[in-house]
């Protein structure tokens, strides 16, 4: 039997319970990735975070399963992106802004293809201030000082990336992280 801490995974649903579209219960997401063999299933928040026990299957393989049973259960269709235990703690580990930001307002956007990084790289080079912008493997991390509607950084972002990215503020990252660190991380949330 494989090691949980080597199978588990986190999904990220783009777009859900968002305003009044896309509304997913979080009881209902659960039941979903249940149905589809996936163990262990919980979410944080509701906002669609999900981490679970994928067993053997890939997160590119995941991503889709859950995408289309989506569409086919709940009638919601929403990009889903997934990491494995160990891409999310390099994600973590990769985001140079984190120590000397507020939590709400330092964004991750995780890509839902890690080749798009490259496509961002023009914009290390402009001046965000008082705004940041850092890249990891995995994830776009964006400091908005001023909020995250008024931020230029997410705005260039969305613009060069569209529904190939989903973003977390830090503290529900933070959350997803104690979540995969197991029950004594849980309790601690």
């Amino acid at each position: 039997m494989a090691n949980v801490a080597n199978t588990q995974q986190v999904a990220f649903l783009r777009g859900i319970n968002v305003g009044r579209a896309k509304r997913v219960a979080m009881a209902d997401l659960r039941k979903l990735l249940g149905d589809l063999g996936f163990a262990e299933v919980r979410t944080v928040l509701n906002s669609g975070n999900v981490v679970f026990d994928a067993g053997q299957v890939a997160p590119a393989e995941a991503a889709v399963r859950i995408e289309e049973a989506l569409v086919l259960k709940l009638g919601v269709a929403a990009r889903v992106t997934v990491l494995s235990a160990a891409q999310f703690a390099e994600l973590i580990a990769q985001n140079t802004l984190a120590p000397a930001a507020d939590a709400a307002r330092l964004l991750a956007l995780v890509l839902n293809n890690p080749a798009d990084v490259q496509r961002l790289v023009p914009l290390l080079q402009q001046s965000w201030q008082p705004e940041a912008l850092a890249l990891g493997q995995w994830a776009a991390y964006a400091w908005c000082p001023d909020g995250v509607l008024a931020s230029k950084v997410l705005a260039a972002l969305g613009a060069m990336l569209g529904d190939g990215v989903t973003s977390r503020n830090w503290a529900t990252m933070h959350k997803l992280k104690l979540l995969l660190d197991g029950p004594e991380g849980a309790a601690n949330a």
